[in-house]
């Protein structure tokens, strides 16, 4: 009963599109007002009725629809993300059955956190053992993310290196994490891969600043370093040109 009641509201509601499979051979294309009055921005609230963190986005227009949130891409007529506190744009791409692509932003407030991020370390996690480490300028080898390949010397004298990252952060799109501190202000460097057969930063050096300095990983940055998936194992890496800085620790959040 229940299928049939689904397949019924398909017929009836503008040909509506399955998340999954899409058949748009008799449905037309929409406007944008159209679009913006079939789609669903919200945020979920808290005992006390404020604005909580988790951003939920839905459109019921018949579309291929791809969300961007927090500089994250998802795909589906459904998507939803857990938010850090402030005012966030999210955005909505949708390709209508006649080939028309369409874009609207939906602007969310997120004021109390009810659903807390948790942090996935990389390197220097609590109680690890880890210490942090001073990377020399022009030395590739201290932030390269192999564990082969890479190697630095901690505070205490110790001989480290950064992990390999998993395909499901580079394919996953994380954002990187950095705790830096007693970073000069000449402290600036590349992000590149360990093969210095690309970089990822528009070939100009970024600067490394003090506190929570963050790296989107790319799509560009996955294909070339992920090891499997259709990546090259190519390694991430980033190297300080010029100046100096302390590397504390180094997470994601979800």
């Amino acid at each position: 009963m229940k299928q049939i009641f689904l397949f019924l509201a398909a017929a009836f509601a503008f040909t509506a599109c399955d998340p999954v499979e899409e058949d748009f051979s008799n449905a037309g294309g929409i406007t944008k007002d159209q679009l913006i009055a079939k789609t669903v921005v919200t945020v979920d609230k808290s005992s006390d009725g404020k604005n909580g963190n988790v951003v939920s986005c839905e459109t019921f227009a018949p579309v291929n629809a791809k969300w961007t949130i927090a500089g994250k891409e998802y795909v589906g007529n459904y998507a939803w993300k857990k938010m850090k506190i402030g005012e966030h744009v999210v955005t909505l791409t949708a390709l209508c059955a006649d080939g028309t692509e369409l874009t609207a932003d939906f602007s969310v407030r997120c004021d109390v956190i009810t659903n807390a991020l948790e942090r996935f370390y990389i390197y220097g996690a609590p109680e690890s053992g880890e210490k942090p480490f001073k990377p020399g300028a022009w030395n590739a080898a201290a932030m390269r993310f192999s564990a082969n390949e890479g190697k630095f010397v901690d505070i205490e004298g110790n001989e480290g290196s950064l992990p390999y990252l998993s395909d499901d952060i580079y394919w996953g799109f994380k954002t990187l994490i950095f705790d830096i501190s007693e970073a000069t202000d000449d402290c600036f460097g590349r992000i590149m891969n360990g093969w210095w057969s690309a970089r990822y930063d528009g070939d100009k050096d970024v600067q490394f600043t003090n506190g929570l300095w963050e790296l989107p990983l790319t799509e560009a940055i996955a294909k070339d370093c992920a090891q499997g998936n259709g990546g090259s194992g190519k390694d991430l890496d980033l190297m300080v040109t010029s100046g100096s800085c302390q590397i504390n620790s180094i997470y994601y959040e979800e």
